[in-house]
């Protein structure tokens, strides 16, 4: 065992450590719910010879979900709960917030899919800056438990645009979510 204060280096590089990770989930990865679902993957062309976007629709007037499947690596803390922020930006000119939740449920080998999800953790609503096709980033979330977690395990999320907590009268483009999670080992062995 050996233990060192600072950083450490091999070859003049910086050896990476366990502690925070992310992972980028984008939206062409995700699918509306069958019920209360947002609208389907859709192309934006903004204009021509520019950045296009693969967003989903999430309508203004109701609660609206879209799910996503992650498999962490087997590094991962999973007696630590996960942290979120969310990319998305208004195809209109409202100034309103926009509200996005997470939950989050695991399955391991054999376990029935049909579980609940954890509870939906949403951070503070976001402004969309009034400008069409702006990019907006959510500040990171508090902590997300993901139900029935476990080491090596499936995990199946539901994100949610949660209109009651939200005051943007156009529809919110979701163009992906970027999580965090803390790892405690230093490789997937």
């Amino acid at each position: 065992t050996m233990a060192f204060t600072g950083s450490i280096t091999s070859a003049g590089n910086a050896v990476k450590t366990v502690g925070k990770e992310t992972i980028y989930v984008p939206a062409a990865a995700m699918y509306p719910t069958t019920t209360s679902g947002c609208a389907a993957l859709t192309q934006v062309e903004l204009s021509s010879g520019q950045p296009e976007l693969k967003c989903l629709d999430f309508d203004p007037s109701s609660d609206e979900n879209a799910q996503f499947t992650v498999s962490f690596p087997k590094s991962m803390k999973f007696d630590t709960d996960i942290t979120f922020r969310a990319f998305f930006t208004v195809s209109g000119t409202d100034t309103g917030t926009v509200s996005w939740a997470l939950s989050g449920v695991a399955c391991n080998d054999d376990d029935p899919i049909g579980a609940s999800f954890g509870t939906a953790v949403a951070p503070t609503a976001k402004a969309h800056s009034g400008v069409s096709g702006d990019i907006d980033v959510t500040a990171e979330s508090g902590g997300v438990t993901i139900a029935g977690r476990a080491d090596d395990s499936m995990v199946f999320f539901n994100i949610l645009r949660d209109v009651s907590a939200d005051s943007q009268t156009g529809d919110a483009r979701l163009l992906g979510i970027q999580i965090f999670f803390t790892t405690d080992l230093a490789n997937d062995t």
